[in-house]
Parts: structure tokens; sequence; C-alpha cells
């Protein structure tokens, strides 16, 4: 070999190496390290009872840790939704988001704010829960049906408190709808999520509460909170006695709380594959079906091609409703 085919191959050296380590990178096995599933809320919400379960089975089944990060804040689980659409699309930032995912940048925009991620850097994976929210009271409050509390708010404009997850978060927005089909003035108390709004009820820091089955059922059951209705098309199997909005005559108001897992819309191919076949069978674990079920949430499984269907559809009704609500504190 001549001098100038010695520099010619020295040169190329640095490339090919390069070259070499992408391709070992790319076909590293999957997971290769820890896993983080973020909640955008504090325990003790719908999000964060979908998650736990969750990421002990796909821990047993990935063979790595999935370690629950609650992320809350920025009101709604927009903080925890912009971290998670941030991070590298690896496989090993993952996200256990609801709803609100959708609702968010519609009211960042409604705001005139800087909007702090957009659905579409979203691949969804799995859907896991789907529940009607419904309408909790303290268990000592005077309100003993749907109508004596529309009756009592509207002697009392904005006296009456609720609790929320954030402005515009899942439990606001329900609210509101409700209150605008009544013709009532509420005051809403935000919190950082679900778990607080909740212990802010029990506390008689606020009134009322929307929220999902899940998060109610064990107080409601030990006499500690009063549900009055239920958003969801049908009665429930958790709470069969409980009577739907609908029912009561309120024809538009329909709310769902659901609760799935995310990655970056940039994720590679054979990585969604993984995380699509694990989860298929997570939602099948002892673990994740006994937690559900006792907190009265069954399993409400949609693998990633229907959960993306359903993501599109459900965010276009929950975007319309926002631009309806309009701007509220």
């Amino acid at each position: 070999m001549n001098r100038r085919e010695l520099l010619k191959t020295a040169a190329a050296l640095p490339l090919a190496q390069t070259t070499l380590s992408h391709i070992a990178f790319a076909q590293s096995p999957y997971p290769s390290r820890n896993i983080t599933m973020i909640v955008p809320f504090p325990p003790g919400g719908q999000a964060d009872l979908a998650a736990r379960p969750v990421a002990q089975a796909l821990e047993r089944i990935l063979g790595k840790p999935v370690i629950v990060d609650n992320r809350a804040g920025g009101g709604g689980g927009s903080v925890g939704n912009a971290a998670a659409a941030r991070a590298e699309p690896d496989g090993h930032t993952l996200l256990m988001t609801l709803s609100s995912l959708a609702v968010l940048p519609e009211a960042d925009r409604l705001f005139d704010r800087p909007v702090a991620y957009e659905v579409s850097q979203f691949a969804p994976i799995a859907r896991v829960l789907a529940d009607p929210t419904l309408l909790a009271v303290p268990a000592s409050a005077p309100w003993k049906t749907l109508q004596d509390f529309v009756d009592d708010a509207k002697k009392r404009p904005g006296q009456i408190p609720y609790g929320s997850s954030g402005p515009y978060g899942t439990l606001h927005v329900a609210m509101e709808m409700f209150a605008a089909s009544a013709g009532i003035k509420l005051l809403h108390v935000p919190f950082r999520g679900a778990g607080p709004a909740l212990t802010a009820l029990l506390s008689g820091t606020v009134q009322a509460v929307a929220s999902a089955p899940g998060t109610l059922k064990q107080q409601v059951d030990h006499g500690k909170m009063r549900v009055l209705a239920n958003w969801g098309a049908e009665r429930i199997k958790s709470f069969p006695d409980l009577p739907t909005f609908k029912e009561l005559g309120y024809k538009d108001v329909e709310f769902y709380i659901w609760a799935g897992l995310f990655a970056q819309a940039a994720l590679p191919a054979p990585i969604m594959t993984r995380l699509r076949e694990a989860m298929a069978e997570a939602v099948k674990a002892p673990e994740v079906v006994k937690t559900y079920e006792t907190a009265g949430s069954p399993v409400a499984y949609l693998d990633a091609p229907e959960f993306a269907k359903f993501v599109a559809e459900d965010s276009a009704r929950l975007v319309a409703a926002v631009k309806k609500i309009g701007k509220v504190e």
C-alpha cells in the first residue's frame, strides 16, 4: 500500500467507526436501561391509578425497571405532557396521561399563551381505561339529588366551590360543560391534580368534584362522599343506581376520562411494535385487572391503531367543547 492509499484508509477509519457505532446502537436490544413513565399529575388521580399496575407489569415483561414519575404542574398536566413530548424518542420515556392531552394546547391558544406541546408530537400506544366522569359531593352536603345541587347553585351564583385538576383539565371541562347546560355559575378552585382536589373535597375546602369512578368508589363505599350524576351515555356497573346527566335532561352533557400510554411521534417502528406487544400482555396481568376492577374502573384496552382513531375523535369533541366554554378561570 502506498502513502496516498494509507492516508485515505486512515481518514476513512473514524467515519467507519462512527457508522458501525450507530448501527450497533440501532440494533441494541430494547429496553437497554430503566424506563420512565411520566404521569403529569400527583398521586391519587386517574392517571396515577392507570400507571402504577401497568408499570409493574411492563417491568416484568420488558425486563427493566419502569419508574413512575409524577410530574405535576402547569394546570391539567401540561408540564408532564410537555416533558414527555421533548424526551428522546427511544422508548425509555413514556407518558400515561388523560383526555386533557388534547384540551391543553387549545386552552393555550385561547389565552394567547405559548403552546406547551402539540398532540401531533405523540404516538398513541394503548388505551387502558375509559370511564365516564361522576359528580361527587361530601356525604355531609345538603344535596341529595342533582336537582337539589342546581337549585342551590341558582340561589347562590358563584358561591359553591368545586375542585379540579387545573384549568382546562378533565375535571374542569366536565364541570363547566354541566354548569353551562344547567345555567349556573360555580366557583372554580384549581389544584395540581385530581388527588389533591379529592383531598380538598374530603376536608371541606371544596363542595364538589368531577372525577372517575376508580378514584371515588372507596370514598363513596365508606360513606365519605355522595355521587349525584354520571357524565356517561349509560349507567355503569360500579354505580348502577346513579343516573346519567342525559337521563336527567342534560342532553349535551357527556364526558369521559380515559387514560392511555403514549410515546413520541418519532419513536422507531420496532420499538413501537415491542411496546404494543408488551401492553397487550400487560393489560391482562392479574395485578392490572385486579387493581382496576377493585377501583370500579375495568380495563378498557385499545391497541395503537384503534386508540389513535379514538384519540382523534374524542379530541375533536373536546376541542369543540373548550371553544364553546370559552375563557373561564
